[in-house]
C-alpha cells in the first residue's frame, strides 16, 4: 500500500512539474500527508523569478568594454601591421617575376637610355584638332590622285632684299688662324667654321643684296669630308629629305606615306658617321649600294666638334652648302619618322601660303628666357653657358616677348620646311653661328636670329598639331658619343 502510494506520488509530482512549465502554478503534494490531505491540492501563485540572464550579459559586455578599452591601441595598429606584411611580400614577389627583363637593362652600355615603346612606328592615321566645335585635321595634304600629279614650281625665285650669299673662305683674311679663342665663348670656332669675331657678328645681320657671312666648310681642313661618289650624288637632288645620326645616335626609321612621285622626285638622304654605322650594323641594318631601305646612307669623316650634337647642326642648318643643287628641303630629326608625302608637305606649308620656310611652335613654352631656364633644369647645357648667351640677347636688345607676328616667339626645330632661296639660306647660316658661338640648344638661338634679320616675313610657324601629323615621334634610343681627341 505504500509502495503504491510512492508511486501515485511520484507520478503526480512529475505531473505537476510538467503543468508548472506551461502555467507558473505550483502543485505540491507531501507523503507525509494522510491519504486525506493527499486528495486535496493546495493551490498557490508561483512568484516570477528574476531573470539573471541579463544580469549574466551585463558583467559579460562590462568585462569585454574594460578589455577593449585597455588594449585598443594595439586593436588599432593590427590591421595597419597586417596590411604592412601583405606589401611587403607583394614587393618580395616582384623581382622574382621580372628577373630577366631588369637584368637585361642592367646590362646595357651606358650610352643606352631607357626603351621607348615602339607602338608609334608606322603609324598613318591624321592628327586632328577641334576647330570651331568641328574636328578638322591639322595637316590639310591634297587628295592621292593630285599628289601623284604634283610638280615642283618653276616659276622666278621671290623677290627678297637678299639676292646673293657668298661664304667666308680660306681664300679671306678674316681668319687669325687656328683655334684661336677671343672671348670666352668662342672655345668651338675652328677650321670649319672660321672665327666670326663680335664685329663681324653684328655686320652679318645688316641685310644688303649681296650677303657675305661665315656659313662652316672654311677650309678644306676643317673636316666633314664626304666621298666623291655621295658628294657627286648629293649634287643631283633638287628636292631633299634629310636626317643624321653621329656617334651612335637613334635607328634609321623608313620614311612612309609618300606617292610615287615623291619617290621618284625625292632623295632621302641620312648622314652617319663611322661609330653610327659600326652600331647599326652590330644591330643588323647593313648598308647596300649605299641605302638602307629609301634612305641613301652618307658617312661622314673628320667630323669637326666633340659636341655630337653640334656636329649634327651640320646637315640640319647647312643642308644649302650640302645640297647646292637642291631647291626645296625638309629636315626631320632622327628621333621623328617621317611619315607625309614631302612634295605635298611642301605644298601644304610653302606653296599655299606662300612661305619660304616652316617651322613648328614650341609645345611649351613662348619665351626664349624661359626656355633658357629650362634648359639649365634639365641639365641641356651649363648655367654657365645659358647665361653668356641670354646676357648677349638682353644687350641685343632681344626683348622677352611670348608673341610674334601672331605666333608664339618660341619655335620646335625637329622638323624644318624650307625654300633655298638667298635669304634663307643666309638665315640658317647665321643660325649656325649662333650654335657655334654659344650654346647647342637651337631653340634658344632661332627667335633671335629671326627678329635681327627683320626681312624675312613669310614665315609659317605651324601648330604642334601639325607637327605631330608630319612624323611619329619615337624619342631618343641612344646617347650620342662624344669624339676623343
Amino acid at each position: 500500500m505504500n509502495l503504491a502510494r510512492s508511486l501515485i506520488s511520484a507520478t503526480a509530482s512529475s505531473i505537476v512539474c510538467h503543468f508548472s512549465m506551461f502555467n507558473s502554478i505550483s502543485i505540491s503534494v507531501s507523503d507525509d500527508e494522510s491519504d486525506e490531505l493527499a486528495g486535496k491540492m493546495r493551490v498557490r501563485v508561483r512568484r516570477k523569478r528574476k531573470n539573471l540572464g541579463f544580469r549574466g550579459k551585463s558583467d559579460f559586455f562590462r568585462r569585454f568594454l574594460g578589455k577593449l578599452l585597455k588594449w585598443w591601441t594595439v586593436l588599432l595598429f593590427l590591421p595597419a601591421i597586417g596590411l604592412l606584411i601583405f606589401e611587403a611580400s607583394r614587393i618580395v614577389r616582384k623581382p622574382h617575376e621580372g628577373t630577366k627583363s631588369e637584368f637585361a637593362t642592367e646590362k646595357k652600355p651606358e650610352f643606352f637610355v631607357e626603351k621607348r615603346s615602339e607602338g608609334s612606328l608606322n603609324r598613318l592615321d591624321p592628327t586632328t584638332r577641334m576647330v570651331g566645335g568641328v574636328r578638322e585635321r591639322c595637316l590639310k595634304l591634297l587628295p592621292l590622285e593630285e599628289l601623284q600629279n604634283l610638280d615642283i614650281p618653276v616659276g622666278e625665285e621671290p623677290q627678297l632684299p637678299v639676292k646673293r650669299v657668298v661664304y667666308i673662305s680660306e681664300t679671306d683674311t678674316s681668319y687669325t688662324g687656328g683655334n684661336t679663342t677671343l672671348l670666352r665663348q668662342h672655345t668651338r670656332f675652328n677650321l670649319f667654321t672660321g672665327n666670326q669675331t663680335i664685329h663681324e657678328r653684328e655686320q652679318s645681320y645688316k641685310v644688303n643684296e649681296t650677303a657675305v657671312v661665315h656659313c662652316g666648310f672654311y677650309n678644306e681642313n676643317g673636316g666633314f669630308k664626304i666621298a666623291v661618289e655621295d658628294n657627286n650624288y648629293l649634287q643631283t637632288c633638287k628636292v631633299v629629305v634629310s636626317t643624321c645620326a653621329f656617334g651612335g645616335g637613334d635607328d634609321l626609321y623608313q620614311p612612309i606615306g609618300m606617292s610615287e612621285a615623291s619617290l621618284r622626285k625625292v632623295c632621302y638622304v641620312a648622314f652617319w658617321d663611322e661609330i653610327t654605322r659600326t652600331t647599326q650594323e652590330v644591330e643588323g641594318h647593313r648598308i647596300e649600294d649605299h641605302m638602307i631601305g629609301k634612305w641613301r646612307i652618307v658617312v661622314v669623316r673628320d667630323l669637326p666638334f666633340t659636341d655630337q650634337r653640334l656636329n649634327g647642326k651640320i646637315p640640319k642648318m647647312l643642308g644649302h652648302r650640302l645640297f647646292p643643287q637642291a631647291r626645296y628641303s625638309i629636315w626631320v630629326d632622327s628621333k621623328s619618322q617621317f611619315r607625309r608625302d614631302p612634295l605635298g608637305v611642301l605644298e601644304a606649308l610653302l606653296w599655299r601660303t606662300n612661305s619660304v620656310l616652316a617651322i613648328s611652335e614650341h609645345g611649351a613654352r613662348s619665351s626664349v628666357y624661359d626656355e633658357g631656364k629650362a634648359v639649365v633644369k634639365k641639365n641641356k647645357a651649363t648655367p654657365e653657358e645659358v647665361e653668356v648667351q641670354l646676357t648677349q640677347y638682353r644687350h641685343d636688345g632681344f626683348p622677352d616677348d611670348k608673341r610674334f607676328n601672331g605666333k608664339k616667339a618660341l619655335a620646335e626645330a625637329s622638323v624644318i620646311v624650307r625654300e633655298h632661296t638667298p635669304l634663307t639660306n643666309l638665315l640658317m647660316c647665321l643660325w649656325f653661328n649662333e650654335v657655334v658661338r654659344f650654346t647647342s640648344r637651337d631653340q634658344l638661338s632661332f627667335p633671335y636670329v629671326l627678329r635681327q634679320l627683320k626681312v624675312l616675313k613669310n614665315i609659317n610657324m605651324f601648330p604642334v598639331c601639325t607637327r605631330k601629323d608630319l612624323v611619329n615621334s619615337m624619342g631618343h634610343k641612344r646617347k650620342a658619343k662624344p669624339l676623343i681627341g
